[in-house]
């Protein structure tokens, strides 16, 4: 888990907390405030997400060409 997903995390709870906060209050500000704050969280997490596959591709989990050859006789024996 990089620093993204984690303060996407953080932001999405405080988020839903500050937008649930909002409706039992009958405040509109508050649980528009909250959803907003949700939002930025989700898109930290997938941007930390869409960072963490790209870390994982640059620190070598690529297809070896032996891995492609097993795939093609794999796809070869299905019915």
């Amino acid at each position: 888990m990089n620093q993204d997903n984690l303060k996407g995390s953080i932001d999405d709870a405080a988020g839903r907390a500050k937008r649930q906060v909002g409706e039992w209050t009958g405040d509109t500000k508050t649980q528009v405030d909250g959803a907003t704050q949700q939002v930025k969280g989700k898109v930290e997490k997938a941007w930390g997400n869409i960072k963490d596959a790209a870390n994982d591709a640059d620190r070598g989990k690529t297809r070896t060409d032996d891995d492609l050859d097993r795939d093609r006789t794999y796809d070869t024996d299905r019915p």
